[in-house]
């Protein structure tokens, strides 16, 4: 730390989503050239601005602290942000930037920083930051009460997850401390930052296939939840506005944005740890209630029962959507959090659901059934009480069933890369066979099983805009279908009455 006396301090400015400034007046910058910061440390103190300094070990020192303003937004020392200003900044001096000039990233930086440091970084060109202006529709199509999270996802071998201490294909709640851990031993592998969470991906994909449609108007599609009033909390609320989808909640002051890292494995397996941050705040507040009011479905995400103050504000909006006609959606998310959870989830279910999405594991601890059970017998168990009953198995397929009538939907052909966000791909899938009135249970599953082959099929959770285009161009849309399949859905709340579910 001693050397950091000598050196002069650079202002920190926040032009783009991050920003950093790098001098090249000290040994540590002349070993940085080309990309070499890999494994170097960043360490937040008091200081009001960012210094680059060498130390014994060659390392990155990075001192700041409050908060720096700059163009209607302010940035936070917060560890996740830091790690991820090391690596733009690494890729910033490889593409020759001067002393003391301030190296901008734009949010397509910030997702795609971790690729820039294999011996060709790219120079990160200034775009001014904000949240896009687009009008609020007066309807929504979709609204989604979920967690609000940042992922950071990278590929690592199976023996980086047994360090770790965790189970390959789980999920863990973690703390901020253990979350930094973890991306200080991701540093140096590839890894993109995204606005993700489950319920978002699921929207997402919903509302790209919803403007790629070209015979239909664009679907209105809003999420509420938890950010942080910190870049993060920013850089999540435009990437859902890029995409079409608005976040209605205000972000919460002073509030740290939560953050899921994604490990995904060579098999496609992918681990996650989760640092709850302002997700875990989840309120049935007038935003809400307004965005309930004038929507046709709500979705709620499952992860949310992994907070217990949440869980009266979950049965609220729920009950509040089943009084107003609104379909409720639920997804079971995690087969741990389903387990531990199993008696508040079957209440909600029971008393206002109409469409469960859940995999074959989370499907069986919902039904309290052992893993000899089939995915099938699951279904078939579940569709007693609740109208639409989607059951993922992976490559092996799904079952969908519908009043009773139990559907299977063959796996849709691709070669596996990532399995993350499948089972949010097919559900937006079958969110927009409802809404579009694909007629036929077996036409709306196979759209959802070809969302998410196209999913499993590349890097990321996300449906690319161009792959939206291609599957909604398939579609043959019959909208005058859409009022009469929504009141049929809708219909079948008064034929089923909550029962208690038995296991076998």
């Amino acid at each position: 730390m001693a050397a950091i006396a000598n050196l002069p301090s650079l202002p920190l400015r926040t032009g783009g989503l991050l920003s950093a400034a790098i001098s090249e007046e000290n040994s540590c910058a002349r070993q940085l050239r080309g990309g070499a910061w890999a494994g170097s440390n960043l360490v937040a103190s008091s200081s009001s601005s960012v210094s680059i300094a060498s130390s014994s070990s060659l390392s990155l020192v990075a001192r700041f602290g409050g908060e720096v303003r700059g163009r209607g937004s302010f940035f936070r020392g917060d560890q996740t942000v830091l790690f991820m200003i090391h690596r733009l900044v690494c890729a910033c001096n490889g593409g020759g930037q001067r002393q003391g000039t301030v190296c901008y990233a734009s949010d397509r930086d910030v997702e795609n920083a971790g690729y820039q440091m294999n011996g060709d970084p790219q120079r990160i060109e200034e775009q001014p930051y904000g949240i896009p202006d687009k009008k609020v529709p007066e309807r929504w199509d979709v609204v989604g009460l979920g967690q609000a999270m940042v992922d950071i996802s990278a590929s690592v071998g199976d023996d980086f997850v047994e360090r770790l201490g965790l189970v390959k294909g789980t999920r863990k709640v973690v703390n901020h401390e253990e979350s930094w851990k973890v991306l200080r031993d991701i540093d140096g592998r590839d890894y993109k930052v995204s606005a993700g969470g489950s319920l978002s991906n699921t929207l997402v994909a919903l509302a790209r296939l919803g403007m790629a449609s070209s015979k239909n108007s664009a679907q209105n599609v809003a999420m509420t939840g938890s950010v942080g009033s910190d870049h993060l909390g920013d850089f999540y609320r435009t990437k859902l506005l890029r995409a079409n989808v608005h976040f209605l909640s205000q972000p919460v002051v002073e509030g740290t944005t939560g953050t899921v890292i994604v490990l995904t494995t060579p098999d496609a397996q992918r681990t996650m740890l989760s640092y709850q941050g302002m997700s875990s705040i989840v309120n049935f507040d007038t935003v809400l209630a307004s965005a309930i009011a004038k929507s046709r479905v709500l979705v709620v995400e499952g992860y949310l029962w992994e907070i217990s103050q949440t869980i009266d504000a979950i049965a609220q909006a729920c009950e509040a959507a089943c009084q107003q006609g609104v379909l409720v959606a639920l997804t079971a998310s995690d087969v741990s959090c389903v387990t531990r959870h199993r008696q508040q989830f079957l209440d909600v279910m029971c008393k206002s659901t109409d469409i469960l999405f859940a995999n074959a594991d989370e499907a069986r601890a919902l039904c309290g059934f052992g893993e000899n059970s089939t995915p099938e017998q699951a279904a078939k168990h579940l569709n007693q009480f609740c109208p639409l009953v989607s059951v993922t198995d992976g490559a092996r397929g799904s079952y969908i069933g519908l009043r009773g009538e139990l559907v299977f939907i063959p796996p849709a052909p691709c070669v596996p890369v990532d399995t993350c966000g499948a089972g949010d791909a097919y559900a937006a899938g079958v969110l927009y066979g409802l809404l579009r009135g694909i007629p036929d249970v077996k036409g709306m599953g196979d759209l959802a099983a070809r969302v998410a082959a196209i999913v499993v099929g590349q890097q990321g959770t996300r449906l690319k805009e161009e792959a939206a285009v291609e599957l909604a161009e398939s579609v043959n849309s019959l909208s005058d279908l859409l009022d009469t399949r929504l009141m049929e859905l809708m219909g079948m709340k008064d034929q089923v009455q909550p029962k208690k579910i038995s296991s076998v």
